[in-house]
């Protein structure tokens, strides 16, 4: 029996894999105090592997479509039926691990519509005494812009987090971004607000000494396709090779339409996806992507002269945020998505392709910060009770 405290860690991930990622390194770095417990509510893809020490319990999966609407994951379930079996996994996971601290990632910030399986364990969790453990929330740097709903959205969020949180955790380095920038309730937030730095898997990337070619890439590749049309228009135009990393969740006629483009031209190399996209990086002579969390700390790990479009008109809010914070650090390049068509993106590239990236410097090391947090605020608590 493991004599280390248990940690119940929630990630619900929807088209994209950003969550998944990230929460995946945290879980491996805080396996290294703590007995974790992961409640995974995605589509987990096929071979994934846990981390050593992390024990993964898939839920019966539901995630949201482009326009926002619930779906569940398994054909012979409904949303309804699949959330009713999700409470009560959640609840018998809270009742077996018996956490110390549990970690919810972005709600109450985001997954409004997951509200009814997470309350329930939220107030489990506040019900347990003298037991009750440490509630912490993992949050991304640059929360979504709602637009007219913002106020609304915002006050629900703090109140949640004022009556359940003992503690945000922001994933970010202060000086790229704040977590009251783009979270402004009309109630203060009481819950303590700790940033970590950026969460990043594995290790550093190996720089190559000569790099060669242009990678493009767009994440999981659901919002990729205007990118990827741009791209092919370019292609000709561009003195490097190119590389297209479709992303695994491509629509199929974004990738028929580069499979078509790689079997006539030369100096094209399409694929589905890479296992790491910091070592293709690590090896180009230039990058165009979009700008999520993921990809923005692949770019800065392996230093490649980049180009990003934020992809804020397909719904990624913060993409745009995030990119002209790291252009103004001289990190990268920012075309704006409204300028993407081949022609530009040519001339964009070409231009890239002398650009010498400067270092920044930001804090990397969320994922070992994380763990120094939740262990100082539980010998914080476990202090006070004695006194």
């Amino acid at each position: 029996m493991s004599t280390r405290p248990g940690l119940l860690f929630y990630c619900q991930h929807h088209l994209g894999l950003g969550h998944l990622v990230r929460s995946l390194a945290l879980s491996e770095a805080l396996a290294e105090r703590f007995d974790v417990v992961m409640l995974s509510g995605g589509v987990l893809p096929d071979g994934l592997q846990p981390p050593r020490g992390v024990r993964v319990i898939a839920l019966p999966p539901v995630g949201l479509t482009v326009d926002g609407e619930l779906v569940s994951g398994e054909v012979t379930r409904s949303v309804e039926e699949a959330f009713a079996l999700r409470r009560h996994a959640i609840l018998a996971a809270w009742r077996a691990v018996r956490p110390a601290a549990i970690l919810l990632e972005l709600f109450p910030f985001g997954r409004k519509k997951f509200a009814q399986e997470l309350v329930p364990l939220l107030e489990a969790a506040g019900a347990a005494g003298p037991a009750r453990p440490l509630v912490a929330c993992s949050l991304r740097d640059i929360l979504v812009e709602r637009g007219d709903r913002q106020m609304a959205h915002d006050e629900r969020a703090c109140r949640i987090a004022n009556r359940h949180f003992d503690a945000i955790l922001v994933h970010a380095d202060p000086r790229v971004a704040r977590l009251e920038e783009t979270f402004r309730p009309p109630t203060p937030l009481r819950a303590a607000v700790h940033y970590t730095g950026y969460v990043v898997p594995d290790a550093e990337p190996a720089v190559a000494a000569r790099r060669a070619g242009i990678v493009v890439s767009a994440g999981s590749g659901v919002h990729g396709a205007p990118l990827m049309a741009a791209a092919l228009e370019a292609q000709p135009w561009l003195r490097e090779p190119m590389k297209i990393v479709a992303g695994p969740a491509a629509p199929e006629p974004t990738w028929a339409a580069l499979c078509r483009a790689a079997a006539e031209r030369e100096r094209l190399e399409v694929v589905r996806w890479v296992p790491a996209l910091r070592e293709e990086l690590a090896r180009a002579h230039a990058s165009v992507s979009l700008c999520g969390y993921n990809t923005a700390l692949d770019l800065l790990r392996s230093r490649v002269p980049a180009l990003v479009v934020p992809a804020e008109a397909a719904g990624e809010g913060g993409q745009a945020l995030r990119a002209r914070r790291l252009e103004r650090l001289g990190a990268l390049r920012v075309l704006d998505e409204d300028r993407l068509a081949g022609p530009a993106l040519a001339r964009a590239l070409e231009e890239v392709l002398d650009f010498t990236p400067r270092p920044v410097g930001l804090r990397l090391d969320g994922a070992a910060a994380t763990v120094r947090v939740l262990g100082r605020l539980l010998a914080e608590r476990a202090e006070a009770e004695v006194a």
